[in-house]
């Protein structure tokens, strides 16, 4: 995750409308072409996982100037569909390991 220190991780849920059912937004989102749009050229995505009467959470990495193009193809695409938010975020598992290992030897 975000292995190139020239990129960064952001967190996306996407918050399902319950007004709507399944044939109904995938319907929104096939005319809206999300499918190709979203995530856009020069994002990867690290995980995309869907949580039950929740929605889904995305995690893409990118470059930094791409974050605008990313926001432009929420607001095109997903909007309508999700209630949307984002944010940056980072992988906190070598950290907690670092700190496992201080508080071990003694440390806080």
């Amino acid at each position: 995750m975000a292995s190139d220190p020239s990129t960064m991780l952001l967190t996306v849920f996407l918050k399902h409308d319950q007004s709507n059912n399944l044939d109904a937004f995938q319907s929104r989102l096939k005319a809206a072409d999300w499918w190709e749009r979203f995530p856009p050229e020069g994002a990867r995505v690290v995980s995309w996982t869907v949580a039950m009467g929740f929605g889904q959470i995305v995690t893409l990495e990118l470059p930094p100037a791409l974050l605008p193009v990313v926001n432009l193809e929420l607001e095109r695409s997903a909007w309508g569909v999700f209630r949307t938010e984002c944010y940056p975020t980072y992988d906190f598992v070598p950290v907690r390991e670092r700190i496992r290992e201080r508080v071990r030897n003694g440390g806080q």
